[in-house]
């Protein structure tokens, strides 16, 4: 059985391609072309599946058509459109402590220039724009967002599952 923490999250399935089954997948991390591995990691009804590829070609930057071992029709291919694809951290060539947007979710975001206060939890990262924001839930069940840039980060600690941050004046009174 494949467990979460020994996967990470890389795209989603999209619409069939075709009828001989294959299916679009839009990537975030190309990492299955760059290492030797012949399977993705599907989420399926809350389980995570091992899919083995026959082949791929890539459409564009972020998408690639894939066509699945015994998924040989349009009507096998529609059934994962919409899945969460992940790659066994393994076979990964991502240094130990990189972390993508998504393994983020659930650390607290400490404010660095408050004595360490806790200004919430990380819901989710936003980086359908080109300014990424995080999603932050504050503790007395609010949310503000702060923009994920390098110049506000001080320091992740995957380890205590902490961001800590140094924001400008103002920031958090916007609203």
């Amino acid at each position: 059985m494949i467990r979460e923490d020994e996967v990470y999250k890389i795209g989603k399935i999209g619409k069939p391609h075709g009828v001989k089954g294959e299916v679009s997948l839009m990537f975030s991390d190309d990492v299955f072309d760059r290492v030797d591995a012949d399977y993705l990691v599907l989420m399926v009804d809350g389980i995570l599946v091992p899919f083995f590829f026959e082949e791929y070609r890539f459409k564009s930057g972020e998408t690639a058509l894939v066509k699945f071992c015994d998924i040989d029709t349009k009507e096998q291919a529609q059934e994962l459109t919409g899945c969460d694809v992940y790659f066994p951290k393994a076979l990964s060539d991502r240094g130990e402590d990189e972390l993508t947007w998504d393994e983020l979710a659930g650390f607290e975001i400490i404010d660095a220039d408050n004595g360490g206060a806790l200004l919430g939890t990380l819901a989710y990262v936003d980086d359908a724009t080109e300014n990424v924001l995080f999603n932050v839930k504050r503790p007395d069940g609010g949310e503000i967002l702060i923009p994920a840039a390098e110049d506000f980060i001080i320091s992740v600690e995957a380890d205590k599952r902490q961001i800590r941050v140094s924001l400008p004046d103002g920031l958090l009174d916007l609203g």
